[in-house]
């Protein structure tokens, strides 16, 4: 009986001296300066440290957090910069997100300005694809299109950005569907009739 009652003792012991700790900070001026240890909860296998960069409001955001899907890389969306680092041992995640890269691949992608979707932004280091998602802040819901890494195709943790999905050719993420386009002609169609 001492012996079931020790080995209970050392197995409780072993998983709770196995739990992840992360930093925990939401900088909303640039900064984490009170970041904050955590234990994660159940579940959570990786710390991450996420930045995002507002460039035509010169904004930086910065969080850390415990995650259970975590991914490393990069999203440019033109005017906006997201930048993933994701580790999985204890407070790994005291370093920020590294800064997006700066160097032009040769890929190019569409990217909306609030106007139009039709505009083009140079992909930059290891941004690989074209992507599409979809930014909910609040009440408020608008398409999002520019560069990503392979890495982050379909990746749920980034805070606001839900249904990404990526693709591989230049500009693969600005086609209309065909239903729109055939939409789109039967009604230029029709009120050049109406107007002749």
């Amino acid at each position: 009986m001492d012996l079931q009652l020790s080995v209970f003792l050392l197995f409780i012991l072993f998983t709770a001296g196995h739990s992840l700790s992360c930093y925990e900070c939401a900088g909303l001026t640039g900064s984490c300066a009170d970041q904050k240890l955590k234990t994660c909860p159940s579940g959570s296998s990786k710390c991450m440290s996420l930045s995002t960069v507002r460039l035509d409001q010169s904004m930086k955001v910065k969080i850390k957090d415990c995650a259970v899907d975590c991914r490393s890389g990069f999203m440019n969306f033109a005017l906006s910069k997201i930048s993933s680092s994701c580790c999985n041992t204890n407070l790994c995640n005291a370093q920020d997100a590294p800064d997006p890269p700066n160097t032009p691949n040769g890929k190019k992608c569409y990217y909306c300005d609030g106007q139009t979707c039709s505009n083009t932004v140079s992909c930059l280091g290891t941004e690989d694809r074209c992507v599409k998602a979809t930014v909910t802040v609040g009440d408020l819901s608008a398409v999002v299109k520019g560069c990503a890494s392979k890495s982050l195709c379909g990746a749920t943790f980034i805070p606001s950005l839900d249904g990404i999905s990526c693709c591989e050719g230049n500009l693969c993420n600005g086609a209309q569907s065909v239903t729109q386009s055939v939409l789109f002609l039967c009604c230029s169609l029709l009120s050049y009739f109406l107007m002749h």
